[in-house]
C-alpha cells in the first residue's frame, strides 16, 4: 500500500464521517491515541469495569447496569505502519440473567504516517458491532471515530469526536449521534501519568437530545507504562445526568507482542 493509496483511503473516510453525523457504552471505556499498532505487532487488551451505581430497571428491554461486571477482550494487529484491525469480544457478569456473551465488534483504523510531518497526530476508525438486544437498544451498530492527539512535553491531549449509528434496533431511524470523548494527562515520571477522561453522548448535531437524555461522564485516571510491551490504565468515573451510570471503576491491561 503506497502513500498515494493511503491518502485516497483517508480522505474517503474523512469525507464519509463529515456527511454522517449513543454514547460509548461501558464495555470498552477508552480514548484512543492517534498512532496505530506497529507493523507485525499484536496488542492484547483486557478491559474490565464494575458499575457501583447504575441503572436499576429494565428500560426498552435492556437489562439494568447496576452492580454488573463487564469484561472485554480486544485484539489489535498492525498490518502496516499506518493500518490496523481490532477485534472485540464483549462479556457481562451479573445476577438475574446478566451473565452472558454480549457480542463482538471489528474495527479497521488508518493513521497519517509520521513522514507527513503534521503538527498533530491524526487517525480514523470505522467500527461495526453486533450485540444481543437484551444488552443494547440496537443489535447492529456503526461508529466512525476521528482521533486527534498532541503531546506538549509532559502534557498529552487526545480528542475522539465519534459518530454512532444504529443499523438495526430501536434507534435505527435516529441517524448518526455525536459522542465526543477527550483525554488529558500529565507525565509526572517516565512511567506514570495521572489525568482525566471525559465521555459524552449528546445526540444528532442537528437535533440534540434534551439534557436529561444526554450522557456525560468524567473519569479520574492513571496511565502506567511498565515497558514498551505492557500498558495499564485505570480510572474512577462519575456520571452527571439521569441517563448516565453514576459510579464506575475501570481497568485496562494491555500486552504488545
Amino acid at each position: 500500500m503506497n502513500h498515494y493509496f493511503l491518502k485516497i483511503i483517508f480522505c474517503f473516510l474523512l469525507l464519509f464521517s463529515a456527511f454522517n453525523l449513543s454514547a460509548q457504552d461501558n464495555y470498552e471505556i477508552q480514548i484512543y491515541g492517534a498512532p496505530t499498532i506497529e507493523k507485525n505487532k499484536t496488542m492484547f487488551e483486557l478491559h474490565s469495569n464494575y458499575t457501583f451505581d447504575g441503572r436499576k430497571d429494565t428500560v426498552n428491554d435492556v437489562l439494568p447496569t447496576n452492580h454488573v461486571f463487564h469484561e472485554t477482550l480486544e485484539i489489535t494487529h498492525g498490518f502496516t505502519d499506518y493500518f490496523e484491525i481490532g477485534f472485540y469480544l464483549f462479556n457481562s457478569i451479573g445476577n438475574n440473567g446478566r451473565t452472558a456473551f454480549v457480542g463482538s465488534h471489528i474495527r479497521p483504523r488508518i493513521c497519517v504516517p509520521k513522514k507527513w510531518n503534521l503538527p498533530i497526530g491524526l487517525s480514523l476508525s470505522a467500527e461495526y458491532g453486533l450485540q444481543k438486544r437484551e444488552f443494547s437498544e440496537d443489535d447492529q451498530t456503526l461508529e466512525i471515530r476521528p482521533i486527534i492527539d498532541k503531546e506538549f512535553k509532559k502534557l498529552y491531549l487526545s480528542f475522539n469526536p465519534a459518530f454512532d449509528k444504529s443499523l438495526h434496533g430501536l434507534n435505527q431511524k435516529t441517524g448518526f449521534e455525536f459522542s465526543p470523548a477527550f483525554k488529558i494527562n500529565y507525565k509526572v515520571s517516565k512511567k506514570i501519568s495521572p489525568g482525566f477522561e471525559y465521555f459524552a453522548g449528546i445526540g444528532p448535531l442537528n437535533n440534540l437530545f434534551p439534557t436529561d437524555q444526554q450522557q456525560h461522564q468524567l473519569f479520574i485516571t492513571l496511565d502506567v507504562n511498565f515497558s514498551d510491551a505492557w500498558e495499564f490504565n485505570c480510572g474512577y468515573g462519575m456520571g452527571f445526568t439521569p441517563s448516565t451510570d453514576k459510579s464506575i471503576f475501570k481497568i485496562i491491561l494491555g500486552r504488545r507482542i
